[in-house]
């Protein structure tokens, strides 16, 4: 079967940290664009970091900068979002898409839309939440 799965999401403190993973299962993520979203209760999915193919070029969302780091792990298959100094205004249900195409000119067009059928696979998300 071909799907992302995201994992290692949970409850955690501000000024924790977590790491998800995005592992995919049936195909190889080598050749494909990975980006992170979000979606927090009553607002939009919004980009949070973009990893292109070759993984010479990233982007982060301004809210993210110096707190979290995209990486690709390519024995595992696996991209992963390392977030530290986390805050409450970071919880959110995360989400990791695959573009192969690809269909955006850079990574920062590509974080800038959610649009779900605008990429080839998407996981089924991980919550994750920040409060004391």
């Amino acid at each position: 079967q071909l799907q992302l799965v995201e994992s290692g999401g949970g409850l955690v403190q501000p000024g924790g940290s977590l790491r998800l993973s995005c592992a995919a299962s049936g195909f190889t993520l080598d050749y494909y664009a990975i980006g992170w979203f979000r979606q927090a209760p009553g607002k939009e999915r919004e980009g949070v970091s973009c990893l292109g193919r070759s993984n010479d070029k990233i982007y982060y969302t301004d809210s993210v900068k110096g707190r979290f780091t995209i990486s690709r792990d390519n024995a595992r298959n696996t991209v992963y979002l390392q977030m530290n100094s986390l805050k409450p205004e970071d919880t959110a249900v995360y989400y990791c898409a695959a573009d192969r195409s690809p269909r955006f000119t850079t990574v920062q067009a590509m974080c800038g839309s959610a649009r779900v059928d605008e990429y080839d696979y998407w996981g089924q998300g991980t919550q994750v939440t920040v409060s004391s």
